[in-house]
């Protein structure tokens, strides 16, 4: 193996000499022979030291530094203007508006027109969240939970949700500082002024639980319940329909209407023994 870098760094060497053998032997003596000597002699310790460092150096990476490389691989969930302009197109069809401040926050809140998102085993809330954005659509809590718990169940470990529901007023003092913010207004307004949305931290996660999260969110992206979007920055921003909860309830109106009354079960008993 130290044969590559030796070659690479003798050419130069071996020039060097020739020239010296060639134009400045005469002149300049034998102490620049002895020099040139000691160096030669050096040359397959460099290469070999070398060699070794590059090949045994291999340092472990921690969550930041983790980051920082995988933000440069592909995503599979781009965001782009076009999808900005359908995801608000779409919330507007549902005339869902966007929450001006915090008075009409509460209001919401009040009115359970948003309902809160609580911690449990398998969700967390980032400890910068505030009490009066904990909250959500229905639809957008329920596509969480059952989320989460399944995450839950087979890494046995939570995930963290960064951000919520945001009002006008927070999202303008948002992009004083950050440069990824969306507008506040226009038709790719944030969606978490709707709050339809939620962010989900990527710090700390595994390839193979970041792999699960983008495998689980395929189909229903397909389907137009979600709309995932990986972002600059390290969280998974996630649009969610409320065609999520629709299906939710066609799902258990079909299993309510299958389940057996008292009167099948008496005609399969009376069946069983004439």
């Amino acid at each position: 193996m130290p044969v590559l870098p030796l070659f690479s760094f003798w050419s130069p060497v071996r020039t060097g000499a020739e020239f010296v053998s060639r134009r400045s032997r005469r002149k300049l003596g034998p102490t620049l022979g002895v020099c040139l000597l000691a160096l030669l002699a050096s040359a397959p310790a460099f290469a070999v030291t070398h060699t070794k460092v590059h090949r045994t150096r291999h340092p472990v990476l921690n969550s930041s530094v983790q980051w920082r490389f995988s933000s440069y691989a592909p995503r599979m969930y781009p965001g782009s203007h076009d999808m900005l302009v359908n995801e608000n197109a779409e919330l507007n069809r549902l005339q869902l508006p966007r929450i001006a401040d915090e008075a009409e926050l509460i209001r919401y809140e009040v009115a359970q027109v948003l309902v809160p998102v609580n911690e449990t085993e398998a969700l967390k809330l980032a400890a910068d969240l505030p009490e009066s954005r904990r909250y959500c659509r229905p639809w957008t809590r329920d596509f969480l939970q059952d989320f989460t718990q399944a995450y839950y169940e087979h890494f046995h470990t939570p995930l963290q949700v960064n951000s919520l529901v945001r009002t006008m007023e927070q999202q303008g003092r948002l992009r004083r500082h950050n440069r990824y913010a969306a507008p506040e207004w226009g038709d790719t307004a944030s969606t978490h002024l709707t709050g339809v949305t939620f962010d989900l931290s990527r710090r700390g996660l595994t390839v193979e639980q970041y792999a699960w999260i983008l495998v689980y969110m395929l189909p229903l992206k397909e389907s137009g319940m979600i709309d995932p979007i990986e972002e600059s920055q390290p969280v998974l921003h996630v649009v969610v329909f409320e065609k999520y909860s629709e299906r939710l309830d066609e799902k258990n109106s079909w299993s309510e209407a299958n389940e057996p009354t008292e009167a099948s079960v008496l005609t399969s008993v009376g069946a069983s023994h004439p």
